[in-house]
């Protein structure tokens, strides 16, 4: 096919020999099969701002680190230099999370480079000559689901503990090649420790998940996985191999109520002495 004008820079460097096809096209971004020496990956060209939906954006971008405090300050001013940088985080995200995830042995494609908004990453393949199908265009047997489904509660504990919550998982981003599951689409993921939407987002992910899967086993639907992994993480407990039940039992001590205006009332009066003290300094003073 014709080279996309985005792709010609690579196709110029040699880091692409051949555009093979256009995958998809999607609200952030476009995706081609290119030739890469002997090996097929994917080509993400993420689209310019003006041309995407950022409504979420604000929820996902919390906690990623400006480069140096002029930025930073910049970013959070939203000046020009501002967005333009906090538009540059946005597009490093995916990049940056897909090396976390190999280091940590999360099942996700692998990147190859990053060049001027084109993503170059594994091609995840169905294992003869085509491309992976998605997990919501698969039909699977219960132990195939309940097989699944742990395979990829093991993988969000990886991220976790790598420090990142995928923030939109869905069977819509998750692929099925000959070996199982692969999280893919990962440009919203957020920081767990400096995010204050994590908690949702992980739970979410979790919950969407167990919904998918519980289709196919019904069992599934009564387990609680994501408030466990997060009450683990949150009390430091969390590991790769963290053994789970699936259960979830909230902390469950009743406030004593009484105690708890009397220590407010202390408070209160506490406070009025203060401003009494301050008054009567003002008046000494006069």
């Amino acid at each position: 096919m014709k080279v996309p004008k985005r792709l010609q820079p690579l196709v110029d460097d040699g880091l692409i020999d051949e555009v093979v096809s256009q995958l998809m096209s999607g609200k952030e971004a476009q995706v081609y099969v290119v030739r890469c020496g002997a090996e097929l990956r994917c080509a993400k060209v993420f689209k310019e701002a003006s041309q995407r939906s950022f409504k979420q954006a604000v929820q996902y971008q919390e906690g990623r680190k400006g480069r140096n405090s002029r930025r930073a300050r910049a970013m959070a001013k939203k000046t020009r230099y501002g967005q333009k940088e906090q538009e540059t985080a946005w597009l490093t995200s995916e990049v940056d999370a897909l090396y976390r995830l190999a280091a940590a042995d999360v099942r996700a494609p692998r990147p190859h480079g990053f060049v001027d908004g084109v993503l170059l990453m594994d091609l995840i393949s169905d294992g003869e000559d085509g491309v992976a199908p998605r997990l919501g265009e698969v039909t699977l047997s219960p132990q195939q689901a309940r097989d699944y489904h742990d395979r990829v509660i093991a993988d969000v504990v990886r991220m976790l503990c790598a420090g990142l919550v995928h923030g939109d998982l869905s069977e819509f981003n998750v692929l099925v090649d000959q070996d199982g599951p692969v999280i893919i689409d990962l440009p919203q993921a957020v920081d767990a420790a400096g995010n204050n939407s994590a908690p949702m987002l992980l739970v979410r992910d979790v919950d969407n998940m167990r919904a998918w899967f519980g289709r196919f086993e019904p069992a599934l639907l009564n387990t609680d996985y994501g408030k466990e992994i997060w009450a683990l993480y949150e009390a430091g407990e969390l590991h790769p191999d963290s053994p789970l039940t699936g259960h979830f039992e909230p902390d469950t001590l009743d406030v004593d109520v009484m105690e708890l205006m009397a220590v407010i009332d202390d408070a209160r009066e506490e406070a009025e002495e203060r401003r009494e003290r301050a008054r009567d300094d003002l008046e000494d003073d006069d």
